[in-house]
């Protein structure tokens, strides 16, 4: 609706006497709010347009709504108000009224004598016995020839000081319910003040410049007047606590005075009163306060129903697609297994490009699932690992180790010779010093793989919750299985390290034979007996410290030979344990995609109680969550309905 719309609506009730304030066009338009708050739009977090009275216990709040309703509502000593009151009020010809309440889901009817019982009856099914208050609503329709078409929510009276029988936090809790009702933009705040006390100090002023700094949307009701007549003038005109919608002083009903002659009464007193009669007389008065309340109100509604419509649509769209992303309810053992396969064949191909193909179009941004780079990094970190671990000898130890070796293996035998033994005894040594290194990078790549797969599975299974819970297991048992067969697999390569040398690699002599070349010129380096520095460089070794070597020479040219076949021989090693881990885990990751994977989910999940089974069933939280959208969504549709109908008449309007 815009501006024009607006203009329309405020028009219609600009010149129209309180009396005959029902009209085509704003009828309308306070019924489809009404419809609204009949259907607890609310409580999907659309606010609606909405008169709110507040004020201070005693402040007269009771005695304005009665001359507004033209009826008697309760009254007593302490909180007569005990739940929020909505109190629709309706213009109707017959002469006849029709009065009814509304709350806990049913309709009581009443009539004028008896309307005051029956709200109290009403309270105290809704906040029970006592004096305690409530949050929930109770709705007073009154349809009377003369009254104004208004919707207005009562709450209860501000009071600090607990009575007998209240709660002792009843002023939080009364706070708590008027604070609800006045922060929404939406809402018009009456504030209803007694003239007797300074408008500074009332509660419900300071509550509701919390929440409408300017008085924009606050409009105050001076009740008692004629108690207080001296210096009201000033306090209306002064506005010392920012009434932005402006004052109106009433009179309060006094006795047994019909509605009438109060009326009456309060038009004389504002005439002829010495001090009162020089108030405006365009803010004085029920009629004038009435009059204002339909205005303002009217407009409200025409500037706030776009965004309702809008806050509508807005809230089903999201409804809507909620219920797309709940689980899928399975009517039938066939309709499971069809969408059993359909997640596993989704899955499977996920898995296939992601951790085989190394595409990673379904995770752009999401770099830990761009798998094969991953992997890679993490190759590349196991073998700088095995070469870091497996570096030389410290410089000032150097052919230490081989010479110690080949102290403790000497026999009675041939001089100079090599024994193999030797070199099987370091090699044993230095492949245990790396065993668990490809053992634990067994374990981190299972555990990489395993992160992928649950995830991937999770994703494919987010409309069937009742059966992540398999496949989470399933992925679980399915990477324990591989994991273990990598790490079997692992310790029988490490021991076949360990249990012989043997390479037909060419390198093998090749790098031996070069390494070799040095060994005459270090020989006499060591054993000279001139002086000279006891480092030396050498080729493969960098600079190394050869003082210690000189005592050693019955075994130096043996040692020497050792280290070059050890260090020819290692790196053939090393090199073979990162290929083969490599092509290993490749074949495994392979086979786990292409075949493990669906063996080990179907075996899971079509056991007794697996997936099919779940997928049939469905969890509580589930069920209450689809139930609570499937409202909502009933809910937003028949208040599309509402305003639709309300859209088309101002169409019609402003053709």
């Amino acid at each position: 609706m815009g501006e024009e719309s607006s203009l329309v609506v405020a028009q219609a009730v600009q010149d129209a006497p309180i009396i005959s304030s029902y009209n085509d066009r704003i009828r309308p338009l306070l019924d489809t709010v009404d419809s609204l708050r009949h259907l607890m739009i609310t409580r999907e977090g659309i606010q609606l347009p909405t008169i709110v009275v507040v004020g201070d216990q005693s402040s007269g709040k009771s005695s304005v709504l009665e001359s507004l309703a033209g009826i008697n509502l309760p009254r007593g000593q302490g909180i007569c108000t005990r739940v929020p009151l909505i109190m629709r009020l309706m213009h109707q010809p017959t002469p006849e009224p029709d009065l009814s309440l509304e709350f806990n889901g049913k309709v009581v009817r009443t009539d004028e004598e008896h309307v005051s019982e029956a709200i109290n009856l009403a309270t105290e099914e809704i906040a029970g016995f006592g004096k305690g208050i409530s949050n929930a609503p109770l709705t007073l329709e009154v349809r009377k020839n003369g009254v104004p078409d208004l919707t207005m929510v009562d709450l209860p009276g501000i009071t600090r000081v607990p009575v007998h029988g209240q709660p002792e936090n009843i002023y939080d809790q009364i706070k708590d319910i008027i604070m609800e009702y006045i922060t929404p933009e939406e809402s018009i705040i009456l504030n209803v003040l007694s003239a007797t006390v300074d408008f500074t100090t009332c509660e419900s002023i300071r509550m509701s410049q919390m929440v409408d700094k300017t008085g924009e949307r606050t409009l105050a009701v001076v009740t008692k007047s004629d108690k207080s007549p001296e210096g009201l003038l000033e306090k209306v005109t002064a506005d010392d606590v920012n009434i932005g919608l402006g004052y109106v002083c009433v009179r309060n009903r006094i006795g047994e005075e019909s509605y009438e002659e109060a009326r009456v009464e309060e038009a004389r007193l504002f005439e002829s009163h010495p001090q009162l009669s020089k108030i405006d007389k365009s803010i004085v008065g029920i009629p004038v306060l009435a009059e204002k309340l339909v205005k303002i109100q009217a407009a409200s509604i025409a500037r706030n129903l776009p965004a309702i419509v809008k806050s509508i649509n807005d809230k089903l769209s999201l409804n809507i697609a909620e219920a797309k992303r709940m689980p899928q309810k399975m009517s039938s053992p066939t309709e499971a297994m069809t969408a059993f396969m359909q997640i596993i064949g989704m899955a499977k191909e996920s898995l296939r490009k992601i951790l085989v193909r190394g595409e990673f179009d379904e995770y752009p941004d999401e770099q830990n699932m761009h798998c094969t780079a991953r992997l890679v990094e993490m190759f590349n970190q196991f073998s700088d690992e095995l070469h870091k671990r497996a570096e030389s000898d410290p410089a000032e130890k150097f052919l230490m180790e081989e010479i110690m070796v080949l102290e403790e293996t000497k026999g009675i035998g041939l001089p100079n010779f090599l024994p193999r033994t030797d070199f099987l005894t370091i090699l044993q040594r230095r492949v245990k010093g790396i065993s668990s290194i490809p053992t634990i990078f067994a374990e981190k790549v299972w555990s990489y793989v395993e992160e992928i797969v649950i995830s991937v599975m999770m994703h494919h299974s987010e409309h069937h919750h009742q059966l992540q819970l398999s496949f989470r297991r399933a992925g679980h048992n399915l990477i324990a299985k591989m994991k273990e067969r990598s790490i079997n697999w692992v310790m029988e390569i490490v021991e076949m390290e360990k249990q012989t040398d043997y390479t037909c690699n060419p390198e093998y002599l090749s790098d031996w034979n070069k390494l070799m070349v040095q060994q005459d010129a270090f020989m006499k380096y060591v054993l000279n007996n001139e002086e000279r520095p006891a480092m030396r460089e050498l080729e493969g070794f960098g600079e190394i410290d050869v003082d210690h070597l000189k005592k050693y020479s019955h075994v130096l040219q043996q040692a020497f030979d050792l280290k070059m076949r050890m260090t020819a021989y290692w790196k053939i090693v090393l090199k073979r344990l990162v290929d083969c881990m490599a092509l290993h885990l490749l074949l495994s990751i392979g086979n786990l995609v292409n075949k493990e994977f669906e063996a080990e989910i179907v075996n899971e999940l079509m056991g007794p109680g697996g997936g099919i089974e779940r997928m049939l069933e469905e969890s509580p939280a589930v069920a209450s969550k689809r139930q609570k959208i499937s409202k909502s969504i009933e809910l937003l549709k028949k208040s599309k309905e509402v305003v639709a109908k309300i859209m088309d008449k101002i169409g019609t309007y402003n053709d």
